[in-house]
């Protein structure tokens, strides 16, 4: 199950990257570090135009964990749509790492072998309540990566009679919406954040097909930032 734990599980490589990248000095290096231990004051740290400029422009590989790079380019393009919300940003950089890898597009219910949307809906019918939870939440999540990322692609595609933006739209939407009222998202207190995923599904959309156009091309390994 994804979840906005981008933030929870940078690495010290990442905050030396982030120390490196502003402090001007040992002195500013002893309060960065210091101020990276409050919560608050690191996520407005993590907004720096400064860091944001690194990351994109920095020579050379990367010494930043795929949750850190993702983050920073979700946060960024997300912002420029006009959605300020740090943990929606944290979820949708958490989804980019997972999709990323080719494993995380299969099915999420064990013994149900499909990565066709198709089968997934029909599965719901004798699904549990677990089951329908995890199906659901994988249906919202691959409909927003594959209209955000294989954005060109859809577009071909539904030129020839495949589905559209608005099929892939509509029908993360709805998965978001009944996600919000289900029991499992209630108990990891998810309801509030897959209900602004609804509403907001168009913007996040669009915010991933800029990251897609301007920053990398997470379809293709070739345009991969080589992590270390």
């Amino acid at each position: 199950m994804i979840q906005p734990n981008c933030r929870a599980r940078f690495t010290g490589e990442d905050f030396d990257f982030v120390v490196r990248t502003l402090a001007k000095s040992q002195g500013n290096r002893v309060g960065l570090v210091e101020l990276l231990t409050d919560i608050q004051t690191r996520d407005q740290i993590l907004d720096h135009d400064g860091l944001v400029r690194a990351v994109l422009e920095g020579p050379g590989n990367l010494t930043i964990s795929p949750q850190f790079y993702f983050y920073i380019l979700a946060r960024l393009v997300l912002k420029r749509s006009g959605i300020d919300d740090r943990n929606l940003s944290d979820y949708v950089a958490s989804l980019l790492e997972k999709f990323s890898q080719i494993r995380q597009l299969r099915s999420p219910v064990q013994n149900l072998e499909t990565i066709y949307l198709s089968d997934l809906l029909l599965a719901l019918k004798t699904a549990s309540s677990y089951q329908t939870f995890l199906i659901r939440a994988h249906i919202g999540n691959y409909a927003l990566f594959i209209s955000g990322i294989f954005y060109e692609s859809i577009e071909s595609r539904s030129q020839r009679g495949a589905p559209s933006f608005s099929f892939y739209e509509d029908l993360g939407r709805a998965s978001f919406h009944a996600l919000a009222t289900h029991d499992v998202a209630r108990r990891f207190e998810l309801s509030d954040l897959f209900e602004k995923l609804a509403d907001h599904f168009h913007q996040c959309r669009l915010a991933l097909n800029c990251l897609t156009d301007e920053f990398v091309n997470i379809g293709d390994n070739r345009f991969m930032p080589n992590f270390e």
